[in-house]
C-alpha cells in the first residue's frame, strides 16, 4: 500500500494551515468542527482536538484545514502537526465514520496570489475533477458556473481547479471593492448544488482519464519526462498561488520546451522571472543536454 505524504500549505488567514495529502481523505464531502464533541464522528479531528492550540478543524477532499488560537505560532508547531496527521493516516486512522455524518455548509475564503489580477477562491469542498479555463463568455459555454461568473462586468477569465476557483478581473475596479460579492456569489453557487460544468465538457475538451492517458502515451519519452517533471515538482507549487501550468510542446531539434500558463500564473507580472530562474533551471538540469529553453504562452 502506498503511503500517504502531508505537506503544508500557508492560507491567506495567518491562523489556519492546511495540511495537504496526496490521496482523498474524504468522497466529495466537507466537515467543520468547532470542538471536540462536534467531532464525535471523525476520530482524526477528535485526536487533533487533544492540542491545546486547536481552535476548529476542517476536513475536505485532500486537505485538513486547522485554524489556532493565538497561544501559539504555526512555525512552531506546523512540521510536527503535519507529521502527526501523516502517521495517523499511514497507521489506518479513521477521517470520518461512515455513520452519522454531518455533512458541513459550504465555505469559501479568498487568498490573494502573485499576480494583482488574479484573486483565488478556495471552498472547502471537491469543485470539479479536472482543471477547466475560460477566458471569456464564448469559451464558458461549457460550464454554467463560469457562464454565470462572466455576468460580472468585471470578470475577465475564469480557473477551476479541484476546490477552488482563480478570477482574473478587469482593471476597472479593485478587489477591495468586489471580494466580498464574488465569495458570497461562489458559496451560494456551490450550497446549491448548482452544476459547475456540463457532463460532457471533460469529452469535448479532451481532459477524460482515457483522452489525456492517450495523448500521453502517443508523446516521445523525453516530453513523457518533461510532463512528469511538472507534474510533480512545479504543478504543486504554482496550484497552491491559483495557477496551472499545462505542456504544450517539446522540440528536439531547438530543444525547446513550450508550456501553457493558466490562472494566476497567466500574464502574472512575476511568472517570467518563475519560468526562468525556475522551471527552465530544473529541466535544464534533469534533462542536461536535451532542453536549452523554456518558452511561455499565456492560457
Amino acid at each position: 500500500m502506498n503511503k500517504t505524504t502531508v505537506s503544508v500549505q500557508e492560507t491567506s488567514n495567518p491562523k489556519i494551515i492546511k495540511f495537504e495529502t496526496d490521496s482523498f481523505l474524504t468522497k466529495y464531502e466537507s466537515f467543520e468542527f468547532s470542538n471536540i464533541d462536534e467531532a464525535k464522528n471523525s476520530p482524526l479531528a477528535q485526536q487533533l482536538f487533544h492540542l491545546p492550540f486547536v481552535k476548529k478543524v476542517y476536513v475536505s477532499g485532500n486537505f485538513v484545514a486547522i485554524e489556532r488560537y493565538d497561544i501559539i505560532e504555526w512555525s512552531d508547531v506546523q512540521t510536527e502537526v503535519g507529521e502527526q496527521i501523516e502517521n495517523y493516516l499511514n497507521e489506518g486512522g479513521v477521517v470520518i465514520l461512515n455513520e452519522d455524518k454531518k455533512k458541513n455548509p459550504v465555505t469559501v475564503y479568498a487568498e490573494s496570489t502573485p499576480n494583482p489580477g488574479v484573486q483565488k477562491f478556495v471552498a472547502n469542498k471537491s469543485l470539479v475533477s479536472q482543471t477547466f479555463e475560460f477566458t471569456s463568455i464564448e469559451e464558458a459555454k461549457l460550464s454554467p458556473f463560469a457562464t454565470a461568473l462572466f455576468q460580472f462586468p468585471f470578470v475577465k477569465a475564469v480557473f477551476i481547479d479541484k476546490n477552488y476557483v482563480s478570477i482574473t478581473k478587469y482593471d476597472i475596479v479593485e478587489w477591495e471593492a468586489i471580494t466580498l460579492e464574488l465569495r458570497e456569489f461562489i458559496k451560494s453557487y456551490v450550497e446549491d448544488g448548482k452544476e459547475m460544468v456540463s457532463a460532457t465538457a471533460a469529452q469535448v475538451l479532451e481532459k477524460t482519464t482515457s483522452q489525456l492517458d492517450g495523448a500521453y502515451e502517443a508523446l516521445d519519452d523525453t516530453s513523457k519526462e518533461i510532463i512528469n517533471i511538472l507534474e510533480e515538482h512545479i504543478k504543486p507549487a504554482v496550484a497552491s498561488d491559483g495557477g496551472n501550468i499545462v505542456f504544450e510542446s517539446y522540440d528536439a531539434a531547438t530543444k525547446t520546451v513550450k508550456v501553457i500558463l493558466q490562472g494566476a500564473c497567466s500574464g502574472c507580472p512575476s511568472s517570467t522571472y518563475t519560468l526562468k530562474s525556475g522551471i527552465e533551471a530544473m529541466l535544464k538540469e534533469m534533462l542536461a543536454g536535451r532542453v536549452e529553453t523554456v518558452e511561455a504562452i499565456n492560457g
